[in-house]
């Protein structure tokens, strides 16, 4: 606990006191003895006794440089605390806005003013608050949403087992086929949460040098049934060879994710594009649908954990929000980086990987 007079007003005016207060000495004690000598040795020359000289030296010079003193004190006193209030003022804001942050009140910002120093603190306690905030939002979010992908399985199974517990239907394959699919939709998403659990320590395994456009060529030929299922055509792009840095499986699972993304997004009679390039930094496989588009306020949080663009929908028809999020942590594992574009009409999701060697 700080107490009273520890404050940077007081040290400021304390500070500033004690060098007048040298100052003033100095000066004081230069004319009171020095300047004393010197004013009697030259009375002296023009015939005025010392005791004279004493009592006409205390008269104008020594009230004088007292009176001094005085107004110097009150005057560095009064601009001390002026500059230590100015200094204070500001900082006491951040203390403030700490408390508000500390007592989960994210949404606390202080005014940037003061000098420069100060105003670049305040700037700093604004954006750190920002990203607090955004992290808290996040937060909340996945609790929520993690909570509604485990509710909606675990109720169907529930349902299902009160109904077969109190015969009101009959244990067909219809019924063990259905929960069969329950049991299968909680596997996936404990194993989508087990995958970003390793992304966020690492990558999958070592990256190594191989052919991207061969692993774009098999992920495509794995989508197809899926693809044809869907009603939806495909227009691929890839090279011969395309030599990148990764790691293998990761980098099918990521073309996996993004091509189940597309083929789920995308409405019947649409189309697929998959492309696969050389570029200055690396290789860039991207791969876009046709279709309604990503709103802007959404584009910046499509590779967030479970994040959906479409709230309405459900994790057999909207996906859990989790294969973008396994994307990123797998690319950046990598040394590369993920990205998404959308406009009306076509959405484009993209990943650069390090550039590799082929052997041979």
């Amino acid at each position: 606990m700080i107490r009273a007079g520890q404050g940077i007003g007081a040290r400021i005016a304390v500070a500033a006191l004690v060098v007048a207060g040298v100052a003033l000495a100095v000066l004081a004690l230069g004319v009171v003895v020095i300047g004393a000598d010197r004013f009697s040795t030259m009375m002296a020359e023009h015939g005025t006794t010392p005791e004279a000289s004493a009592l006409m030296f205390r008269e104008a010079v020594v009230t004088v440089v007292a009176v001094a003193i005085v107004a110097a004190i009150l005057v560095a006193l009064l601009l001390a605390t002026v500059v230590g209030a100015r200094l204070a003022r500001p900082l006491r804001g951040i203390e403030a806005g700490a408390r508000r942050i500390a007592m989960g009140d994210y949404a606390a910002r202080i005014p940037t003013s003061g000098p420069a120093e100060i105003a670049m603190l305040a700037e700093s306690f604004n954006q750190m608050a920002m990203e607090l905030e955004d992290q808290e939002r996040m937060r909340r979010e996945f609790i929520a949403n993690a909570a509604h992908e485990l509710r909606t399985p675990l109720t169907n199974l529930k349902g299902y087992l009160e109904a077969l517990r109190d015969g009101v239907i009959e244990p067909d394959r219809a019924t063990l086929d259905s929960l069969w699919e329950e049991a299968e939709r909680l596997v996936r998403l404990s194993n989508s949460l087990d995958t970003l659990a390793t992304g966020d320590a690492g990558p999958l395994a070592e990256p190594i040098d191989l052919d991207a456009a061969r692993a774009v060529r098999a992920a495509v030929d794995l989508a197809m049934p899926a693809i044809n299922a869907a009603g939806l055509s495909i227009r691929a792009q890839i090279p011969d060879s395309l030599p990148a840095h990764a790691d293998p499986d990761g980098l099918a699972q990521v073309l996996g994710n993004l091509l189940q993304n597309a083929i789920r997004y995308t409405p019947r009679g649409g189309e697929v594009a998959v492309e696969a390039r050389q570029v200055p930094r690396g290789v860039e496989v991207s791969v876009s649908n046709t279709g309604p588009g990503i709103p802007r306020e959404d584009l910046p949080h499509v590779f967030e954990r479970f994040y959906r663009v479409d709230k309405s929908r459900a994790a057999a028809g909207g996906g859990a929000g989790i294969g973008l999020a396994i994307v990123r942590q797998i690319v950046e594992a990598s040394g590369g980086e993920a990205g998404a574009e959308s406009k009306p009409g076509l959405t484009r999701f993209w990943i650069r990987l390090p550039a590799g060697r082929l052997a041979g």
